[in-house]
């Protein structure tokens, strides 16, 4: 997937370079037919001296292209190769950082020149080609440009990139809204969206009790006689009985607002209670109707 994004950043920014080539083009066309005006009007302008003039004005505003000189790789006064690819690509960097051309210049040096990277440099250069900021930017080029589908996959990286930024993933619910997809509650565990779809009961959010707990890489079990569902984690151990009100975390009794219910032949529990007592933050995004699950830590609202 990696190759794929940094694949079509690329190609956002050639379109970008060549819309604006084509810009520059055209005004230098009209610049060059007021010129024309210009010479026609004055006639004692001498001719040689007319289009020294033309070629300096052209040349002076004629805007720096980004090409195989600045950022590629230059010869000497001998023809030897140089370096000025991997400094050109440095200073890039430091002035495209959360711009998608910064994802894809840190990729280029993460790939091209690894030899010559310093650890710290790594980490810095893997921490922007793996900015959700540039990621989701890039989504936006995508839909603006009609490649709805293409920024949903783009914006699902950027999910991954922080799986604590709830914004990620409103912004991943739009671009699949445009482009058609069904939309409602949906769960996300460590950035990853499952296709079990969670409920809400009285104001408690429950998911499929299985789905949930394998994603976080806990061990499950079921007591048919008990009617009671366990998940085990980091030696932390959740129990919970079908349609009670009583639960027990490590043994100890504990209330719970929502039992735990069968729904479709589906044992559905209560996420938080699950995902905080196994360690897992678990936050609610009410524009998307996201359940978010992850192991990281944030300031953001709890579910």
């Amino acid at each position: 997937m990696r190759n794929t994004w940094t694949a079509l950043l690329a190609c956002i920014l050639v379109l970008g370079l060549a819309a604006g080539t084509a810009e520059a083009k055209q005004g230098r066309g009209n610049g060059q037919e007021n010129k024309q005006e210009a010479k026609v009007s004055d006639k004692g302008r001498n001719e040689k001296s007319s289009k020294k003039d033309k070629h300096d004005e052209i040349k002076k505003n004629t805007p720096v292209a980004v090409t195989d000189d600045t950022y590629g790789e230059s010869k000497d006064q001998k023809g030897r190769k140089g370096h000025n690819g991997y400094n050109g690509l440095l200073q890039a960097v430091e002035n495209t950082k959360d711009k998608p051309a910064g994802a894809v210049i840190a990729n280029l040096l993460l790939t091209k020149y690894p030899e010559r990277l310093t650890p710290e440099q790594v980490t810095e250069l893997e921490l922007i080609r793996n900015s959700d900021t540039a990621l989701t930017k890039a989504a936006e080029l995508l839909a603006e440009n009609g490649n709805v589908t293409d920024a949903v996959y783009m914006q699902e990286e950027a999910v991954l990139a922080d799986v604590s930024n709830l914004e990620s993933y409103k912004k991943l619910d739009l671009f699949s809204r445009k482009a058609g997809r069904s939309s409602g509650m949906k769960l996300f565990v460590n950035g990853e969206k499952y296709d079990a779809e969670p409920i809400n009961r009285n104001g408690t959010t429950l998911v499929p009790f299985r789905t949930a707990s394998e994603a976080l890489n806990a061990k499950v079990s079921w007591d048919p006689k008990e009617k009671a569902v366990t998940v085990t984690r980091n030696g932390v151990s959740v129990k919970l009985f079908v349609n009670s009100a009583k639960a027990y975390i490590n043994g100890q009794p504990y209330s719970i607002e929502q039992p735990a219910s069968i729904v479709d032949g589906t044992t559905m529990v209560p996420v938080r209670v699950i995902g905080e007592a196994l360690g897992a933050n678990v936050k609610w995004e009410p524009e998307s109707q996201s359940v978010v699950v992850y192991e990281q830590p944030t300031t953001s609202e709890a579910l």
